[in-house]
């Protein structure tokens, strides 16, 4: 059974894009970093967030890497611990260069949540989630 789960991001500027992470709350490991890498960690359990160089991802995948301006490759979503956070994140995102494509708003009557873009299009979601409002089927 797997033990450990990371995402792997390729990105055009991997200093402008520890920035912007940093920005938004995501810790950066600088043990694991390099020219070509940057690790970061978001949550409790640790996820850990790699990115990589253009080339270095397209070297690894052999696959040439979505546009982002065009289509999209995943949605990759995450907690948040209250709706004033999501606002918080929301507003840490566009300050840092991302696109806000989904203003924080509330959704189904028990989320509240928001959807921006990095540096390079990978699309985000911050969702506070009320369970005490989940509809029961």
């Amino acid at each position: 059974m797997p033990k450990q789960f990371w995402i792997n991001l390729p990105v055009k500027d991997l200093n402008k894009s520890k920035e912007f992470y940093s920005k938004i709350g995501f810790l950066v490991n600088e043990q694991h970093g390099n020219s070509h890498q940057v690790q970061l960690s978001i949550g409790d359990h640790h996820t850990t967030v790699m990115l990589f160089s253009e080339s270095i991802f397209r070297s690894f995948t052999r696959h040439e890497i979505v546009n982002t301006k065009q289509a999209t490759e995943v949605l990759l979503s995450f907690d948040a611990e209250s709706r004033e956070e999501v606002d918080t994140i929301a507003k840490h995102a566009a300050e840092a260069g991302g696109t806000i494509y989904g203003a924080p708003s509330e959704i189904q009557g028990w989320m509240y949540g928001c959807g921006f873009t990095d540096l390079d299009g990978h699309r985000w979601n911050a969702l506070y989630m009320d369970m005490s409002k989940m509809p029961r089927s």
